[in-house]
């Protein structure tokens, strides 16, 4: 007969026969790695969004692109800024934003010229106008829809009345007969 072979399990559950200081300690040391792991791995993609090779050198300039760039969306990841995006879309809005401010284009007209391009859509936040009313105003609309329609409903229920008619002697006795069962 040969000997049960162990089965493994992953590092974050307790082992079944858990219960010493030792085990513990071990599977938080576990545990704690791969959460120190999975945020590594979140900001490594963060931190390389924005490639040394698309950086101006001129510091100003670098810096006003860092702004505009973090008020325009990544149409591919779409809730990012294209600063914080590594989609190559992202890289050729960057690239194309560089460009028109080394060209000399003023922070407005480079916004203007890539929302012209990619449409408004690239904004994070959409201009307060009658077509982009619904984004604005949709949530706090459905909010107040929601609270009216449930005022109505509670005003047209049937209000709760307490017409019941108290115990016969008789369902008295039953009552207390039941209750006194239940307490032995």
């Amino acid at each position: 007969m040969s000997a049960p072979v162990p089965q493994r399990t992953a590092p974050f559950v307790m082992p079944a026969k858990a219960g010493t200081h030792a085990t513990w300690v071990l599977a938080f040391a576990r545990m704690t790695k791969w959460i120190a792991l999975l945020l590594l791995l979140a900001l490594a993609t963060h931190a390389f969004a924005v490639e040394p090779s698309e950086r101006l050198a001129d510091p100003a300039l670098e810096a006003r692109a860092v702004a505009i760039g973090a008020t325009l969306r990544c149409l591919v990841c779409q809730n990012e800024s294209i600063e914080d995006s590594g989609a190559s879309l992202a890289h050729d809005i960057r690239v194309l934003l560089r460009q028109l401010l080394l060209k000399g284009d003023t922070d407005e007209q480079a916004r203007e010229a890539i929302v012209a391009r990619y449409g408004e859509f690239v904004l994070l936040k959409p201009p307060v106008q009658p077509a982009t009313y619904i984004l604005w105003f949709g949530p706090a609309a459905l909010l107040g829809l929601g609270f009216a329609a449930m005022v109505v409903w509670l005003r047209r229920r049937p209000a709760a009345t307490s017409s019941a008619e108290p115990l016969s002697p008789q369902e008295q006795s039953r009552l207390e007969t039941l209750l006194r069962e239940a307490d032995r």
